[in-house]
């Protein structure tokens, strides 16, 4: 049976849902958010490079995320402990959806996915100095046809605005998916049973080299 460390870690991580996953979890953590405003923390570009395979470029800024909080904690000069972080996206024939940028941006992404079999690619990256280790995570999600009132009504809702893909399959969503293989916490943002295993690996690592 897993055993949920119980050493707290940081979540570098603006999503409420994966402050949920976690939390339901049983996963002690503290919020490592980003400062806005004159003394705003530089963010990692989430712009794909040309070419790039999905899955290397959800690992990539996954990592990113990952280097970029251990920064931020150093900065800050806080108590020193793993910093968590994840990117998600959504994929289709080998094209990366991320976060549209405006909703008619939404609905051409969610007119590309009605009907078809898209995937939702999640890296977790967790960094303590030097040590950075990822998991992955890959789903299939089936969509059935949507109509343009479909699209329309599911953007006036809003979730569409922040969602990889323009969507959030624990919303209103969920009434476009015929079918899910793979993680359904992968879907909504942060794996559980990958991340789990990865911060219980990243632990013992660091019991071993620093016992109590």
């Amino acid at each position: 049976m897993l055993r949920i460390p119980d050493r707290p870690l940081y979540l570098a991580s603006r999503s409420p849902r994966r402050r949920e996953l976690l939390t339901h979890a049983g996963v002690r953590f503290y919020l490592l958010p980003l400062r806005s405003g004159p003394r705003a923390d530089a963010e990692p570009s989430e712009e794909a490079l040309p070419g790039e395979a999905p899955r290397d470029y959800v690992e990539r800024i996954a990592r990113a995320k990952a280097d970029a909080g251990w920064t931020r904690l150093l900065q800050r000069n806080l108590p020193r402990a793993p910093v968590l972080a994840a990117d998600t996206t959504v994929a289709l024939d080998g094209r990366v959806y991320g976060k549209p940028v405006s909703r008619e941006e939404a609905a051409n992404i969610l007119a590309a996915l009605s009907g078809h079999r898209h995937e939702v690619l999640t890296s977790v990256a967790l960094k303590f100095d030097e040590r950075l280790e990822t998991a992955f995570s890959l789903t299939e999600v089936q969509f059935a046809e949507l109509s343009e009132q479909d699209i329309r009504a599911y953007l006036a809702s809003g979730e569409a605005d922040d969602k990889a893909g323009a969507y959030g399959v624990q919303g209103r969503a969920a009434q476009f998916v015929i079918e899910i293989r793979g993680s359904y916490t992968g879907v909504v943002g942060l794996p559980l049973y990958e991340t789990l295993r990865l911060i219980e690996k990243f632990n013992a690592f660091r019991e071993r080299r620093n016992p109590r």
